[in-house]
């Protein structure tokens, strides 16, 4: 016969081990998180940050900044196509948009257009290395583990509401191609568990993250929760993680579980919304996403980021069929995001949450980098174009990306910087990289610009050596 109690202990043991593991990767591996400056500084615009993350790299002129539209013909020379679709007129004088973004543009009198994001130079260009960049501010690899800008709001702003959690991250998978990769940024780092996010990888099933598994009764999940407080306290663990980590694991599971057994736990039941709104949003995960965004911001969410999700060669990662892929993206994103800042402007949330749509990079059909910095090829594109699946933007493209920020104190119906009409469509004004970007929705929030821990004896900012500065002309007050 099986002896339970030895077995039991072996179960307490490696389980141990595997949550130690666990915190490793959401917490400081060695526990040196000793001092830091942080805090609100005297004012903000902004309460919550929603980011639209258009994962896989959105072309700028076949969406916000559009060029000459070059039509398909069979035979036509690659360098021809700068746009692939015709523009249509925004809510702005004199600035267009391309075909298939009609809602978006007819609500830019509520935002700011940014024309000028400039990406890193990395090398070889790989979609989750710039991604790791975006969301972190941080150039991968590094020698500790680097918060995510959400990470870095939650814990310096803490819970808007304590039963929702701080970070919410909706729409990514980490079942598909590079999901470790992926992992490595949706991640508190050294902050801590408590301060990750809390992943929905579907919004069709975000009230499944916070039932109990189907069939485990309340009682069950009661003596199971009990067990992970007992795992986190138990000898055992003693050799695994510091004393930080171990707290931080603990309060983590401590929200999910008042989450659980709280009434704003119906906001991730979407079948709540009613129809009429449902519809409009109901253009996939994506569109989904971006409601439940907007049902959380509701009850009190501090940061989410909804994602078109990143899987290799699929949506926004056109390394074909460029033009008829970013047909169905547009269908995907155009309505969902217009409603989403309808709505947070007619309840009058707009004014305290910023809303985001970025990309990694942009794309051309030639450029593989940045006119002055090309790095190797990653996919063949003909001279002349014969076949339907070579038309649209197929290469990575650094210097030229466009970025859309509304509310949280963000400008009405702006434009900010400019790119070249003519290929390289690249920024020749107001240049802007991410540790600006990240600093100005800091700044927004009120986060001391100072803000940094120390980290294996040395400081570890918000932006890396603590040199973002935030770009005071996107926020409204600042007299330009």
């Amino acid at each position: 016969m099986m002896n339970y109690n030895i077995k039991r202990r072996d179960f307490i043991k490696k389980t141990g081990a595997a949550v130690a593991a666990t915190m490793a990767l959401g917490g400081p591996t060695t526990g040196l998180l000793t001092s830091c400056q942080r805090g609100k500084t005297n004012s903000s615009s902004a309460d919550t940050v929603i980011l639209l993350y258009m994962a896989g790299g959105m072309a700028h002129t076949e969406t916000f900044d559009p060029k000459k539209y070059t039509p398909y013909r069979k035979g036509m020379e690659s360098a021809e196509v700068l746009s692939t679709f015709p523009s249509v007129p925004t809510a702005l004088d004199g600035i267009y948009f391309s075909e298939g973004l009609e809602a978006i543009g007819q609500i830019m009198d509520k935002g700011t257009l940014i024309r000028s994001y400039v990406a890193a130079d990395l090398g070889h260009i790989l979609h989750t290395r710039h991604q790791y960049h975006w969301h972190t501010c941080y150039e991968p690899p590094q020698s500790v583990l680097v918060p995510h800008i959400g990470s870095w709001i939650a814990k310096e702003l803490g819970q808007l509401n304590p039963a929702i959690p701080a970070f919410i991250n909706i729409g990514q998978r980490f079942s598909v191609g590079e999901g470790e990769e992926l992992k490595a940024f949706h991640s508190a780092g050294f902050l801590g568990s408590e301060y990750g996010p809390f992943l929905i990888p579907d919004p069709t099933t975000g009230l499944d993250s916070v039932r109990p598994p189907k069939g485990m009764t309340p009682q069950r999940f009661e003596a199971r929760n009990k067990l992970y407080e007992q795992l986190i306290s138990e000898s055992a663990m003693g050799e695994f993680g510091s004393d930080y980590q171990k707290e931080s694991l603990k309060r983590s599971m401590e929200q999910a579980y008042i989450l659980l057994n709280s009434p704003e736990a119906k906001a991730f039941d979407l079948s709540l919304e009613p129809e009429e709104s449902y519809n409009i949003y109901n253009t996939g995960k994506f569109g989904l996403g971006c409601l439940l965004a907007k049902r959380l911001t509701e009850q009190g969410a501090r940061f989410i980021t909804v994602t078109t999700e990143y899987e290799p060669f699929m949506g926004w990662d056109t390394h074909e069929n460029g033009h008829t892929r970013l047909v169905d993206m547009k269908k995907l994103i155009d309505a969902p995001i217009a409603q989403l800042i309808k709505d947070l402007d007619q309840s009058g949330r707009l004014d305290r949450t910023m809303v985001i749509v970025a990309s990694e990079f942009s794309r051309d059909m030639l450029t593989e980098g940045r006119p002055e910095l090309k790095v190797k090829d990653q996919v063949e594109v003909p001279d002349i174009i014969d076949d339907m699946k070579h038309y649209g933007m197929h290469r990575h493209f650094t210097d030229g990306c466009s970025i859309l920020m509304f509310g949280g104190g963000i400008k009405r119906g702006y434009v900010y910087g400019k790119t070249a009409d003519e290929r390289p469509c690249k920024t020749i004004e107001k240049p802007i990289k991410i540790d600006s970007i990240h600093q100005t929705i800091y700044h927004a929030l009120g986060i001391d610009p100072e803000t940094h821990y120390d980290i294996e004896k040395r400081p570890f900012y918000t932006t890396p050596d603590g040199k973002g500065v935030a770009e005071l002309e996107l926020l409204s007050h600042f007299s330009s």
